[in-house]
Order: C-alpha cells, then structure tokens, then sequence
C-alpha cells in the first residue's frame, strides 16, 4: 500500500515530466521544420488544439455525471476560460518565437519559468518562505543555479568533445532560416514563459475546486483552439495557408495535438494538481539539458565542454530545489507529528525515498 502510493505522488510524477520535456523539446524541433516549410503558426494552434479537443470530448460527459465532483458553475467555467486566453496568448507568443529563433533559444528561455512561478506562487501563499530557513535558502539558491547553469549552455561552448560525426541537421542550429531575428524570437519567447507561470497558478486554482484533470484539460484545449482562430481570421486571412497538405505540416500538427495539446497538458495538470506548481516548473531547467543530450544521441551533434559543464550545473540546481521541498515538509511534518508524512502527495521524491529507508 505504502509503496503504491510512492509510486503514485513520487515515481510517476517525476518520471512523466522528464517524458514531457524531452516530447517537448522533439516537439519544437518538428514545428520549427513545418514553419521553414511555410507553414503558418496561428494554423497549427487552431488545427492542434483542435485535435486534442476531439480526443477530449467524452470527458465532460464522465464528469457531469459523477456524484463526487461539484457542478461546473459560473466560478469555475470562467476561471476555465481565463486559462485558455492565457494559454492562447501564450501559445501564440511562443510559436512566434520559435519561428523567428529556434527550439534551443526556446530551451534556454524556458528557464525563466521556474523563477517567475516561485514568485507568482509566493504572492498567491502557494509557497512558504523564510530567508532564515535552509530549506527556504536551497529552494532560492537551487533555483538561481539551475537559471545559470542554462544559460552556460547557451553562451559557453567550449572545446569541442568528438563522440559521433555530426550529422548536416544539428539540434544546437535547428533548420535555421537566414531570417531568423533572435532579438525579437527572444522577446516572445520571454513573453511567454512570463504568461506559463500564470497558467500554472490559475490551474491549480482550478484543480483545487474541480478535480477533473481530462475535463478541465478538454474545455482547456476546445477555448484555445477557438480564441486562435478568432485572432488567426485576421492575422492569416490567406485561405490556402489552411489547407494543410500531407506533409511535414500535417505531422506537426498531428504529433503537437496528441502528444503535446493532449497528453502534454493532461499531465501538467495531473502533476499540478499533485505536486504544486513549483514542482511542475522546476522542470523547465532540465530541457535545454534534454535538449543536448537528444541532439547528441538521435542526431550526432557535437557535445562541448559547456553543454557538460552546463548540465551539471542545472543538475546541481534541480536536486537543491528538490533537497529544499523535501527538508520543508520534513519540518512540518515533524511540527504537526504526522507519521504518514511519507504518503502525503506533496512531499517530494527526496523526501518520501529517505523516509522509506529509515522505516525499513
């Protein structure tokens, strides 16, 4: 028993937000191939989105059903909705940043995220925080650390460390366009993991009151899909930019509507729900990382002396923040003398594993 719910609040929860950063690190790579083929991104929001409403659909009809769940009233609906204008905004801004840089810069970026979230998180009483307390302090400090470790992955390389012939497709320069503006791809890129924070916050809001991951994921997906074609009538008025040929296109939209619109969101939610949105946004570090590591694996990249240097780095960072999560509610539940302290779904994985050893 004990060990199933470990595995439920620790193992999973930790294992499918690493899944869900390397999906989405492919992901970006795939959408920036479709733009370079003229595909135009407030289409692939809409058909996206779209996709994964249709895959959502039975789920309201489960959950206005049951005998567990609140009614879907005015409160929640517009709570709902105001995560879809963020997530279209968003989405939006991101894709936009992508088209004008690339995923890698898009990584990098990301790690903004976890920075914003903790003060979002902070501000909304989602997060304790006293500058005298060490788990206080690892979660500051691991933070700062991880941010910095990603930006030594950008802006250090290094000596070059030969593993593989590189291929004439590198992740580090994804199919880039002679166009590309980083200036302004890295303003919307930052746009957006300014909104991403936000969106985690107001989700847990939800989650909090409505507990129904696949319903609350399925209006979620059906008002973004919705928002981005009212804004793509006028910002893509060609109609030949809809028709979508079997092509690269087509596999973008396809891939980004099941795995990321669908399962992507669908576990974020979970996760969030779960963990907090702290947790959740401390994965943002780990993707520039994945990101190397994929392109050194699937694709032949060159691995440099930064990328290692970088990675350990953001490691370092990740397991403080990780080591402080676990040490806070290890000093609450040693306060409150709570013996299923390990079972709770918000200690973390540090905690629950050492707390399992000393059981046994």
């Amino acid at each position: 028993m004990e060990r199933g719910k470990y595995c439920y609040n620790d193992v999973v929860p930790f294992s499918a937000m690493v899944a869900m950063e390397c999906t989405n690190v492919g992901l970006n790579t795939l959408f920036k191939a479709a733009t370079n083929q003229g595909m135009s991104y407030h289409v692939f929001v809409v058909y996206a989105y779209g996709i994964a409403a249709l895959l959502l659909l039975p789920s309201p009809f489960f959950s206005l059903r049951s005998r567990v769940l609140p009614p879907l009233n005015f409160s929640i609906s517009y709570k709902i909705f105001l995560l879809g204008v963020i997530g279209c905004t968003s989405q939006i801004m991101g894709y936009t940043g992508i088209n004008y840089s690339s995923p890698t810069l898009a990584s990098a970026i990301s790690n903004l995220v976890p920075a914003f979230t903790f003060i979002l998180a902070l501000l909304f009483r989602m997060e304790k925080l006293a500058l005298k307390s060490s788990s206080s302090q690892a979660k500051i400090i691991g933070t700062i650390v991880s941010i910095s470790g990603a930006f030594v992955v950008t802006l250090y390389k290094g000596p070059p460390i030969e593993l593989t012939p590189s291929p004439s497709i590198s992740l580090h320069h994804p199919l880039g366009s002679p166009q590309s503006n980083w200036v302004i791809g890295g303003l919307f890129l930052t746009s957006e993991y300014i909104l991403v924070p936000m969106w985690y916050i107001v989700q847990a809001q939800i989650m909090k009151e409505y507990p129904a991951e696949l319903t609350v994921v399925f209006f979620y997906n059906l008002c973004v899909s919705v928002l981005a074609a009212i804004v793509g009538v006028f910002a893509e008025p060609n109609m030949s930019a809809w028709r979508i040929k079997a092509d690269i296109a087509l596999a973008s939209i396809l891939c980004s509507g099941i795995f990321g619109s669908f399962l992507n969101n669908a576990v974020h939610t979970w996760v969030l729900r779960v963990r907090g949105p702290v947790y959740v946004a401390m994965f943002k570090p780990l993707s520039i990382a994945i990101a190397v590591a994929m392109g050194v694996m699937f694709l032949g990249d060159t691995l440099y002396l930064g990328s290692i240097v970088g990675a350990t780095i953001i490691s370092v960072g990740f397991y403080t923040v990780m080591w402080g999560k676990a040490k806070e509610d290890m000093d609450e539940s040693a306060e409150t003398g709570d013996p299923e302290s390990a079972s709770n779904p918000k200690v973390p994985l540090l905690q629950s594993h050492k707390t399992q050893e000393m059981q046994s």
